[in-house]
Parts: structure tokens; sequence; C-alpha cells
């Protein structure tokens, strides 16, 4: 067993872990994170996506014992005093969900991707979620919401 100290969603954790404890399950398993999905074990689908220090990663790709020391974001992270984020609040308002089972990682992949690149064109988004797999919803609306976060993220940045 390996200590870990981290912080997730603003909260400081210190557990012992198997060494070969993936993130993913340290965040459902041992602190209840469960928004965090469980979708392929094999990096492929991006449902597990969190941000680590700020930058999105395949929670299952990444070793609860490699976040010692850091923070993790989850989609239970994102929304603050009762509010939604404005990317979760867009995918709410334009339908970007079926299932809804690639959602919380979708999320957090787009938040990433607006970080980086604010004002992206549809094409950019497409390519900046190109490692998340939806199933259900062929993109349409997952595009539209990201691009209507992006306004609403321009706009709050304005009025601030």
């Amino acid at each position: 067993m390996t200590r870990i100290n981290v912080t997730v969603d603003g909260v400081s954790y210190s557990d012992e872990v198997e060494p070969r404890t993936l993130l993913v399950q340290y965040l459902r398993e041992t602190l209840g994170k469960t928004g965090t999905v469980i979708g392929c074990d094999t990096s492929n689908c991006g449902a597990c996506t969190v941000h680590l220090d700020g930058t999105s990663v395949k929670s299952c790709n990444v070793l609860a014992v490699q976040a010692d020391g850091r923070e993790v974001t989850t989609i239970e992270g994102l929304a603050t005093d009762g509010q939604l984020h404005p990317m979760q609040q867009a995918f709410h308002e334009c339908h970007a969900l079926q299932c809804g089972y690639c959602t919380p990682g979708m999320i957090m992949q787009a938040c990433d991707l607006l970080k980086e690149n604010p004002d992206p064109s549809e094409q950019e988004i497409r390519e900046g979620l190109e490692g998340n797999l939806c199933r259900c919803t062929g993109y349409h609306n997952i595009v539209k919401a990201v691009q209507q976060a992006a306004k609403d993220l321009s706009s709050q940045a304005v009025s601030s």
C-alpha cells in the first residue's frame, strides 16, 4: 500500500492505495465520485475524463499514485454554489446528450478545449473532442453546446 495526498474538487484527501489502483477506481470506489464513469478501461472512449492540475486526462489511464500531491477536478467539482458550470448548462440547454454516459467526460474535455482555445471553430471543436466517443448523438448538439458555452464564458469574462 502507498499513501497518497490528493485534492479532489477542492477537498484534501489522504488515503492508502494499492500502487496499481487506477485514478478512476480511486475516485469512484474510495471517494464516491461516481460522476466519473468507467467506459472502456482502455483509454479509448474518454468517459472517465477528469482534470489533473487543470488539464484533461483519461483517469483509466492514470494511476492513483500519479495524482499524489496534485489537484483533480471531476464533473461533480465543476458546479459552484449550486450553479452549473456554463459548459454543463450549455449541454443541458442544447440537448447535447441522449443516454448521458459519455457526458461527464465530454464536458470535462470540452472545458479543457475552451481553456486552450476560447473561440474554436466547429472543426476545432470536433478535433478537440476527438478522443471522447459518443455512440448516441452524432455530436451535432455537443458541438452546439460547446459553441454556446464558449459564448457564455466569453460574455462572463467581459462582464467581470
